[in-house]
């Protein structure tokens, strides 16, 4: 209930799900587990109502080749660490693909192309999501102690940050255009789920498999071009904001909830070390660049 008012925001939402994680436990974890992913996307496609589609071209384009590097380097580097750790192929391939491009969405779809087990998928989405947590209360400092402009931050946010969510928390929490810099530039990395999915089943030499496709984001386009092209529609875009925001608030929440002792245990520690490894080569990497851009 608390999450529904305008004193929350994504990251105090997020520290509340994880207390109620860490101490009586969540009494409802198999509802919100399917719950949740839904919230995120109806709540993305609602953030849509408050863009412009010139502006998310602009955003869009200059993310582009950012995207291409970072998604490149960022699979090609997991293989030679995750080969050094000992980790499972699989293991190594599904973190290295929710670094890469969205977090637990990527890994959600590629895991069923590559045939991975239940731990496989278990593991890797852990560790994404622990590292989630992480960038979710660190970002906005160290992006306001580096001086970052709004346009600077959402774009580093879009590319250094694992899940959807928790870019759009961590630019929420730093400004209203970095939100809409770091919305727009990570539903475009997102829609590389669809070559990257086809890829492994190329590479994995599966077969007959079926790609998962985020339909999602034709919404979050379809709102966009609704409030850049229609103009009575622009009354209802502050209102269906809010109600995103809100959603995304609550979506932090659940995320938190779900993340038990047992959970965090239970992914030992080469996991994690390949998930950091990879989060500070693309974030201090992209960041350079970044800077260097201006």
């Amino acid at each position: 209930m608390f999450c529904l008012t305008p004193w929350a925001s994504p990251p105090v939402a997020l520290a509340l799900g994880l207390l109620l994680a860490q101490t009586v436990g969540n009494p409802f974890a198999s509802h919100i587990k399917s719950l949740t992913p839904k919230l995120l996307q109806f709540s993305v496609i609602g953030l849509g109502f408050g863009m412009n589609a010139h502006v998310a071209v602009q955003a869009g384009q200059q993310g582009l080749l950012f995207t291409v590097a970072s998604i490149g380097g960022t699979l090609l580097l997991g293989y030679f660490v995750g080969r050094w750790l000992g980790l499972s192929r699989h293991v190594v391939y599904l973190i290295s693909c929710g670094t890469a491009i969205c977090g637990g969405s990527a890994i959600a779809a590629v895991g069923p192309v590559l045939r991975a087990n239940d731990e496989a998928m278990s593991v890797s989405l852990a560790t994404v999501f622990v590292l989630n947590v992480i960038a979710l209360f660190t970002f906005p400092p160290i992006g306001h102690a580096l001086h970052l402009t709004q346009h600077q931050f959402g774009l580093w946010c879009a590319i250094a940050i694992h899940d959807t969510s928790s870019v759009v928390g961590a630019a929420a929490a730093y400004g209203n255009e970095a939100l809409q810099v770091a919305t727009t530039v990570k539903l475009a990395r997102a829609l590389w789920i669809i070559p990257v999915s086809v890829g492994s089943a190329l590479l994995f030499k599966q077969k007959g498999m079926k790609i998962k496709i985020p339909y999602f984001i034709l919404g979050f386009v379809g709102a966009m071009l609704v409030n850049t092209f229609v103009p009575a529609a622009k009354p209802l875009g502050p209102v269906l904001v809010g109600l995103a925001k809100i959603g995304l608030t609550v979506t932090l929440f659940f995320i938190g909830a779900a993340l038990s002792g047992r959970v965090l245990k239970s992914v030992g520690s080469r996991p994690y070390v390949l998930g950091v490894v990879l989060w500070i080569v693309v974030s201090a990497g992209s960041l350079y660049v970044i800077l260097r851009a201006g």
